[in-house]
C-alpha cells in the first residue's frame, strides 16, 4: 500500500496521528490474538477429552446391541428397535468468545419403549439407556469442533491484520514521517540561510 506524501507540516502531524492510531490498533489486535489463542488451546483440550469419551464409549454402546442380537434373534431385536420410538431435541444458542459467536448445543433425548418386554432381553433396555445417555457426548464433540473452526478462522484473520500493521502500514508511516521531517528541516535551514543573507545585505547597505 502506497502512502501519498506531501512534505508539509500539516501532513506531518496527520501522519503522526495515523501512526499513533495504528500502534494502538496493533497492540489491541495482538492482545486479542493472544486471548483467542488461549481460548483455542482450552477448546482443543476440552475437545480431546470429549472425543476420547466418544471413541471409547460409542463402541461399548454398539457392543451392547451386538450382544443382545447374540442372546436373542436378530429379527426380534430389529422389530423391537423399530418399535422403540424416541425424540431428539437440540436447542442451538450462541456464546461470545472474544467477539466470536460460538455455538452452544443443548440436547435432550426422550424415548418410549413400546416393544414387548417379554420377548426381548433386559440387555436391550440397558443398551438403549446407554445410547440415550451417550447422545449428549456426541453433540458436545460437534459443538466443540464448530467452535474450534470458528476460532481458528478468527485467529488467522486477526493475525493477518496484525502482520499488515506491523510489517506494512506502521513501517510505511514511520518512513513517511521521517521523510517529511527531513524535508521540513531542509526547508527550515534553507529559510534561515536566506534570512541570514537578507540580513547581511541590509547591514551592508546600512554601512554604505
Amino acid at each position: 500500500m502506497k502512502i501519498q506524501i506531501n512534505a508539509t507540516r500539516m501532513e506531518f502531524f496527520k501522519l503522526r496521528r495515523r501512526l499513533s492510531t495504528a500502534v494502538r490498533g496493533h497492540k489491541l489486535l495482538k492482545d486479542k490474538n493472544e486471548g483467542l489463542m488461549r481460548e483455542f488451546l482450552s477448546l482443543i483440550k476440552a475437545y480431546k477429552e470429549a472425543r476420547q469419551k466418544v471413541d471409547v464409549g460409542l463402541p461399548k454402546c454398539m457392543k451392547m446391541f451386538v450382544l443382545t442380537q447374540i442372546i436373542s434373534s436378530s429379527g426380534i431385536i430389529s422389530t423391537a428397535l423399530e418399535q422403540s420410538k424416541g425424540e431428539l431435541e437440540i436447542k442451538v444458542s450462541e456464546k461470545s468468545i472474544l467477539s466470536v459467536k460460538a455455538p452452544v448445543f443443548d440436547v435432550s433425548v426422550t424415548e418410549t419403549n413400546s416393544y414387548s418386554l417379554v420377548d426381548t432381553p433386559v440387555d436391550l433396555d440397558d443398551a438403549i439407556i446407554q445410547l440415550k445417555e451417550f447422545f449428549p457426548h456426541m453433540v458436545k464433540v460437534a459443538e466443540l469442533e464448530q467452535s474450534i473452526r470458528l476460532l481458528a478462522k478468527e485467529i488467522e484473520k486477526t493475525r493477518r491484520r496484525v502482520n499488515a500493521l506491523e510489517y506494512v502500514l506502521i513501517p510505511q508511516l514511520q518512513e513517511s514521517i521521517k521523510f517529511i521531517k527531513t524535508k521540513l528541516d531542509e526547508m527550515e535551514r534553507s529559510n534561515i540561510s536566506r534570512i541570514m543573507k537578507i540580513k547581511e545585505m541590509l547591514v551592508s547597505k546600512t554601512v554604505d
